[in-house]
């Protein structure tokens, strides 16, 4: 006996049999009753959903002669029996992937003008219709508009944006919808049951989640699973039949970071990399869950759960467990490790990241396990500070705060420092020390970080407080600053790009200290620079440490002008006078700032 596929021997054969389009197959039988046909119908939607299986129901009934009073074919009449038996002559189809150009649309046409020897109507099933040509659709055009009586097109496709808007005008467009994973369930019980095959219904639900909104995709890894499973169907035999990461990860992975185990967490990761399942999978995986779990979390978004009730059962027993903002904060790191996943140069480690922050939200605020990012610096060191040290006859001496350049020295003996003062003299059991100003804080980097994004003269307006008074600064100084200064101002602001190149080729000069004098070109230079004159001027109180500088601009002058060599000009010169430069960059691969 031949073997036929489910997705062949199940297929539909009238709308009642048709799974979960019932809107769409009460339109189409209502239009069979009452007779009111249009000439042009266009389905669409995704694959396996049932457009082409109900586009042969309704060119069957179209055609029968004796339809019933729901609007079925009676399946008794010549016309029935001949379609069933594919010798119909009045219901022709066409695949439009293969049969796209302008002569294939014409024959069409020719046989659209012979009228049908048996029954009322010829019917054309075009399936795959967006893959027509510009030209066929044109030469296809004419016809669609103004089709002889007899004539009723079903036009089918998946990808309704590609057809042109002149051909979708002109047709009635039913929209078919994805399978849900329930209907899906429920069938392929029923074609369980009809096969005599034995399941268990978790299994089904994988088999329904992976084809993703296909029945077609559905029954045929029905089969698949059905061939592995030898008649009976578990969910541990399809899961490894199908290769499909198992939902109990997911709930492990979550139950994980509710306790903040990252090194459970990071055990499961290798385990489930091991099996040949991609990180970005896994992410993906557990963010489609941790979705789950937050709709399980309210009454009103639980039938949004495309699963099986033994499913919902548990998202909603985790859903107890895990706060809200915890759940917000996971979507939010895994859909930005999403983004990043593809352009990640070290994959494992981004997915690692990300499992190990997810782990941490619900960290208290001073807990410093692994992958917290300290809130304080006092919290890295509590147990440092607090720890008694042992008693010891040698006094010991209490580090003051301190400047960040003045070293701190904890814990030596006596005989290097000066002797403490008997009264101030800590307790010999117990030593506490003041980490205020000691190294940098996360503060002082945050905001350095946060001043290094700051435009050009912004960051020289907050910075007054930071200038001294009448440091001295030699003509080298001066000129490193004002270098250093060129290159800040072509990183944070490119509009000034050009400006600091001309200002990286001048030489400014102490005439008087604390007088800077520049002398520039012409007149547009020193107009340009007078724009930024203060930002200048403040830029270089700041690094010089010399509040009492004055700045001048000046233009040389023309007749005595005379050419103002460039750094790299100036490196050639002196490589010509004196030959033990040039000798000097080759011995220490030097390269001009």
């Amino acid at each position: 006996m031949e073997y036929i596929v489910s997705a062949r021997k199940y297929r539909p054969t009238t709308f009642d049999t048709v799974v979960g389009q019932t809107a769409l197959t009460t339109t189409l039988k209502n239009a069979v009753k009452s007779g009111k046909l249009a000439h042009a119908y266009l389905f669409c939607g995704p694959r396996g959903v049932g457009k082409t299986t109900c586009a042969r129901i309704f060119a069957k009934a179209i055609n029968c002669q004796n339809p019933t009073a729901e609007g079925e074919a009676c399946n008794e009449c010549e016309s029935c029996q001949s379609f069933s038996e594919q010798r119909s002559l009045n219901i022709f189809e066409l695949d439009a992937a293969s049969n796209n150009s302008v002569e294939h649309i014409k024959t069409l046409m020719e046989q659209t003008r012979i009228p049908p020897q048996l029954g009322r109507y010829k019917v054309f099933i075009i399936d795959e219709v967006h893959m027509l040509s510009t030209a066929a659709f044109n030469a296809f055009l004419k016809t669609l508009e103004e089709p002889p009586a007899h004539v009723i097109f079903i036009l089918a496709t998946t990808e309704k944006h590609k057809i042109l808007p002149t051909i979708l005008s002109r047709c009635q467009i039913y929209d078919f919808e994805r399978m849900t994973v329930r209907n899906t369930i429920d069938y392929l019980k029923s074609v369980a049951e009809k096969e005599g095959i034995q399941y268990e219904e978790p299994a089904l639900a994988v088999i329904a989640e992976k084809a993703d909104g296909g029945m077609r995709d559905a029954l045929s890894i029905f089969d698949q699973a059905t061939s592995f499973c030898q008649g009976n169907i578990t969910y541990d035999k399809v899961i490894e039949d199908l290769n499909v990461l198992d939902s109990e990860n997911y709930f492990k992975i979550i139950d994980l970071s509710i306790i903040n185990n990252v090194s459970g967490i990071m055990v499961s990761l290798n385990t489930i990399i091991n099996k040949g399942f991609d990180g970005g999978l896994l992410i993906q995986g557990l963010a489609k869950h941790v979705r789950n779990v937050l709709m399980a979390k309210d009454p009103q978004t639980l039938p949004l759960l495309e699963v099986s009730d033994k499913q919902r059962e548990r998202y909603q027993e985790q859903a107890k467990k895990c706060e809200t903002r915890f759940l917000y904060q996971a979507l939010k790191l895994m859909n930005q490790c999403d983004i990043n996943y593809r352009q990640s140069s070290n994959k494992r480690l981004l997915v690692e990241l990300t499992l190990i922050e997810i782990a941490q939200i619900t960290q208290p605020d001073d807990g410093a396990s692994a992958g917290r990012r300290p809130k304080r610096l006092k919290s890295l060191f509590k147990n440092l500070i607090q720890q008694p040290q042992p008693k010891s006859a040698t006094p010991q001496v209490v580090a003051a705060e301190a400047p960040v350049s003045t070293p701190v020295v904890v814990n030596e003996p006596a005989a290097t420092l000066e002797k403490p003062d008997p009264v101030k003299a800590p307790k010999p059991t117990t030593q506490t020390t003041s980490l205020k100003n000691i190294g940098f804080s996360w503060t002082k980097l945050r905001q350095d970080g946060k001043s290094s994004k700051m435009n050009f003269a912004d960051s020289l307006a907050d910075s007054k407080d930071g200038q001294a008074n009448g440091q001295m600064f030699s003509q080298e100084d001066l000129e490193l600053q004002w270098m250093s200064m060129c290159n800040r101002m072509s990183d944070k602001q490119p509009q000034l790009i050009g400006i600091a190149t001309r200002m990286k080729n001048m030489n400014p000069q102490i005439t008087e200290f604390p007088q800077v004098e520049v002398t520039v070109e012409n007149e547009l230079i020193k107009q340009d620079m007078e724009a930024i004159y203060k930002s200048i001027l403040k830029t270089l109180q700041l690094h010089l440490n010399n509040n009492q500088i004055t700045f001048t601009i000046l233009v040389s002058d023309q007749k005595e002008q005379t050419k103002i060599l460039s750094r790299r000009e100036q490196f050639e010169e002196m490589r010509k006078i004196n030959p033990a430069v040039a000798k000097l960059q080759q011995e220490f691969n030097l390269e001009l700032a």
